[in-house]
């Protein structure tokens, strides 16, 4: 299926692993001019060149922190008009909510939303008077079945989602769509992290954790990266024009209601 957007530029947050390095290695095979940023550089330039390498295309790179100004500022100097945009940052650690201060839900707070609010800001007038944009916010299921001891991604990708249902709807209209993915359990190292996060809480190993999430899910794994970025190709492509202010789920069917 041709997706209708070789020689269109996209800026791929928090790329240099998992799911959002997927992601760009799926927009760069499309014919995208792809940017990625991230925090740290030594990994952000193997992966520009193994995906470089991978694709035939030249991927670039940009150090940037999307929860500082400086950040994000450098992150448009290195992709001054992104077409497509793809927020990605990851989640905080697992704990116990009576030991979160207002600083470590501000820093939550920067990372899962605002600093994505700040990036669909900065880019979305640009995209509407060019005609064409696509943003996909990568956010978590915990968005639609709250894990207490993830209550800083529930509270602040909440935020997030919330606020894209309003603005998804004023720029559809100009062929500019905004949509959220919300991954279940993947075999990536933040959900690595995650499971040995859990490890002194449960009493159980790391490996006892990491074989029980992937069998209890209905699929009876965990998803693969590459599974979420086919999606997130398809939502960011031409013929997705019409699909907007949308959250999808793609956990394997872990998430138990109709609706």
């Amino acid at each position: 299926m041709d997706l209708g957007i070789a020689g269109r530029k996209a800026l791929v947050f928090g790329a240099s692993r998992g799911m959002g390095r997927a992601c760009a290695l799926e927009l760069a095979r499309e014919g995208v001019d792809v940017v990625i940023a991230a925090r740290t550089v030594a990994t952000l330039e193997q992966a520009a060149a193994e995906l470089s390498a991978e694709t035939g295309r030249s991927v670039r790179w940009v150090s940037a922190d999307i929860t500082t100004e400086a950040g994000r500022d450098a992150a448009l100097a290195a992709c001054p008009a992104p077409d497509i945009l793809i927020n990605n940052a990851d989640g905080f650690p697992p704990g116990d909510f009576r030991d979160w201060t207002p600083a470590i839900w501000h820093q939550a707070v920067d990372a899962m939303m605002i600093g994505p609010i700040e990036m669909m800001r900065r880019t979305v007038d640009g995209m509407i008077e060019r005609r064409f944009g696509r943003i996909v916010n990568i956010v978590s299921r915990s968005v639609k079945t709250p894990q207490l001891e993830l209550g800083l991604s529930n509270g602040a990708r909440s935020g997030l989602v919330g606020f894209v249902a309003g603005l998804a709807r004023q720029t559809v209209r100009h062929n500019v769509t905004i949509n959220n993915l919300l991954p279940g359990v993947f075999a990536t190292d933040a959900q690595r992290q995650h499971i040995l996060g859990m490890v002194e809480s449960t009493g159980k190993s790391f490996e006892q954790l990491w074989h029980e999430r992937g069998t209890q899910n209905p699929a009876g794994r965990y998803g693969e990266a590459h599974e979420l970025a086919a999606l997130c190709g398809f939502i960011c492509s031409a013929r997705a024009g019409y699909i907007t202010g949308q959250n999808f789920l793609i956990d394997g069917g872990a998430y138990p209601g109709t609706f």
